[in-house]
């Protein structure tokens, strides 16, 4: 610290300047007040060092926002390959079993068509929740590409056309997607029943910790979740069933 009187600097210790020769007694706590906030003053950060924890900050976001994006884009990619690419794959390679290696019946082929699906959507619905406008035009893409690849690998055996000829051709390809298509929304509406139901368990725990006065209310929530999904079940049995139908409406017509 310095001396108040000649601004030279003193030991802590010292009760006299050794330059001035005053007494230092009754500045001493002053002095030591003074020195103690100098430190303090001196341990707080500057304008420029809030500005670059700032900027440090910030890069540390983007590039969590940019791993987010990247993990996001990644699951998407995955779940296309895993729940559209691989039953399109195995639908055409029944097809090619079916009515090109053995040449049976291709009811066979319209009964695995309509219960292939199913399931890789049942998986991925009750994983998590997905939104489903996106689901339902891969559905869409599913079941075209699938009916017009089985053509494409008829046509290569027999030489036929690839695309439809007719009316009566053009409805058998409709009525064959919407029979792939619809299997896969019924497993799509299982699949969120079984992980609305989940949810709904894991939820009772925390219901039960509520006071006697708010049963009522939480025998209202679990009725409306009931109903909730055994409307989603309803839903699926009758998209099943239009599934059979459509699927098997041409070979049982024939």
């Amino acid at each position: 610290m310095n001396c108040p009187y000649c601004l030279s600097e003193v030991s802590e210790d010292a009760y006299v300047c050794k330059t001035c020769s005053r007494d230092l007694y009754l500045f001493k706590p002053l002095m030591a007040k003074v020195a103690d906030l100098e430190q303090q003053i001196a341990q707080i950060p500057n304008t420029q060092a809030y500005q670059l924890r700032i900027e440090e900050l910030e890069l540390l976001l983007d590039e969590q926002q940019r791993k987010q994006v990247r993990r996001s884009v990644g699951n998407w990619v995955s779940d296309i390959l895993l729940y559209l690419i691989v039953p399109l794959i195995l639908l055409l390679l029944a097809h090619w079993l079916i009515a090109v290696v053995y040449d049976t019946k291709m009811l066979y082929l319209r009964i695995i068509s309509m219960v292939l699906p199913l399931p890789f959507a049942y998986a991925l619905f009750k994983g998590h929740a997905h939104k489903l406008l996106p689901w339902f035009v891969g559905v869409v893409v599913l079941a075209i590409a699938s009916v017009i690849g089985m053509s494409w690998i008829t046509s290569l055996v027999d030489h036929s056309p690839v695309w439809p000829q007719n009316l009566f051709e053009w409805k058998e390809v409709l009525e064959y997607s919407a029979s792939i298509a619809f299997s896969f929304l019924t497993g799509m509406l299982l699949g969120g029943v079984a992980y609305a139901s989940k949810q709904r368990r894991r939820k009772a725990a925390l219901l039960q910790t509520l006071s006697a006065g708010s049963a009522s209310l939480q025998n209202i929530h679990g009725l409306m979740k009931s109903l909730q999904e055994y409307g989603g079940t309803v839903v699926a049995l009758g998209t099943t069933a239009v599934s059979i139908y459509t699927g098997l409406k041409g070979i049982i017509g024939s």
